[in-house]
């Protein structure tokens, strides 16, 4: 079973036709997001003019029986705090929302696909990347 968690870019990548992202995406069976990436979703919607079409998008996106939106609780914050003392002691700053999302792919077991270089300093995790430059 092929299982991927979208990070922001990713999901984003999606609606702008990116041809590299909706590759692995689609033949991939389960999708999973979690609530940080939902928040920068939305605040994103916020601030820009199709808000509320947006809005509608990702509800229907979240309906799909191939997506699921991940529970952060106490492991996720234990392997959030594992990474974050990785970082700091190798001196290499990466996003706390991106350690948010890196630490729920490690909880669960799911590489993480993203545009985001960032990811690629933390080890503990999986990343599938996409060419962010690439659309259809």
């Amino acid at each position: 079973m092929s299982r991927l968690l979208l990070d922001t870019s990713a999901y984003s990548a999606i609606f702008r036709k990116h041809q590299s992202a909706l590759d692995l995406i689609e033949s991939t069976e389960s999708l999973y997001l979690t609530p940080i990436v939902l928040g920068e979703l939305k605040a994103g919607f916020l601030l820009g003019k199709r808000g509320e079409e947006n809005e509608r998008t990702l509800q229907e996106f979240l309906r799909s029986p191939r997506v699921e939106v991940l529970t952060i609780d106490h492991e996720t914050a234990d392997r959030w705090s594992i990474i974050a003392a990785f970082l700091k002691k190798a001196g290499t700053p990466v996003a706390s929302n991106d350690i948010w999302i890196a630490a729920s792919a490690m909880q669960y077991g799911l590489p993480i696909l993203t545009s985001d270089r960032d990811f690629q300093k933390i080890p503990q995790v999986i990343v599938r990347h996409f060419s962010p430059a690439s659309p259809s």
